[in-house]
């Protein structure tokens, strides 16, 4: 919520100082600064720049009009992976598939954990044994996957995205527990910050 706090106590502010207060650039800040628009919890002024949010709230009709989406509606289909597979053969996926994560399964399908680019780079500096390792050495693990359901709202997608800082989310369904009690999930399919960015645009051109 770095960007939230800089905004309330800098407004007004652009996009470009923001990104340099945070050691970034405009565009990789660009999905985040619409998730938050999007939320209510910054606003968007032409020509002036950002400030504390007041456009979306509860009783608004942009907001409505959001709660009434689910994920289910605008999910895409999800990437996985085996968590058997290389840390190599995930590099390559992640690039094929042009995608910033992958889900891990196991034999099952159910999902395991979840494997981003950033875990990878970190795991292969300066590892020259990193790219035959299993992706289940790299991955994080379920429980501590950040998921929604296809039931969700878009606005709980987008505020799980936002207070755990990331770009995207698997979508699951409940399945019969394991034996020892955990909770296991099929993967239905992804939702991201690009989707989001997407959701707004059409709004903002509808109203």
């Amino acid at each position: 919520m770095h960007i939230v706090e800089l905004v309330k106590a800098n407004a007004p502010i652009t996009g470009e100082q923001i990104a340099e207060l945070l050691g970034l650039s405009r565009p990789t800040l660009r999905s985040d600064l619409a998730l938050l628009v999007m939320l209510g919890l910054i606003d968007a002024k032409p020509k002036v720049g950002y400030t504390p949010g007041v456009t979306v709230t509860p009783g608004s009709i942009a907001a409505q009009h959001l709660q009434q989406i689910k994920v289910k509606d605008v999910q895409s289909m999800p990437v996985v992976i085996r968590e058997q597979s290389s840390v190599h053969d995930a590099v390559v996926q992640l690039f094929m598939e042009d995608v910033g994560s992958l889900v891990a399964v196991d034999d099952e399908g159910c999902m395991t954990g979840v494997i981003s680019r950033k875990d990878l780079l970190k795991f292969t500096l300066g590892n020259t044994n990193a790219a035959a390792m299993p992706v289940s050495m790299v991955m994080t693990r379920e429980p501590n996957v950040v998921h929604v359901t296809p039931e969700e709202s878009v606005i709980d997608a987008a505020r799980k995205m936002i207070n755990h800082q990331v770009d995207s989310l698997p979508v699951v369904v409940s399945k019969s527990s394991a034996a020892d009690g955990r909770k296991r999930f099929d993967v239905v399919g992804r939702i991201t910050k690009t989707i989001m960015t997407k959701i707004l645009l059409d709004l903002a051109i509808k109203g």
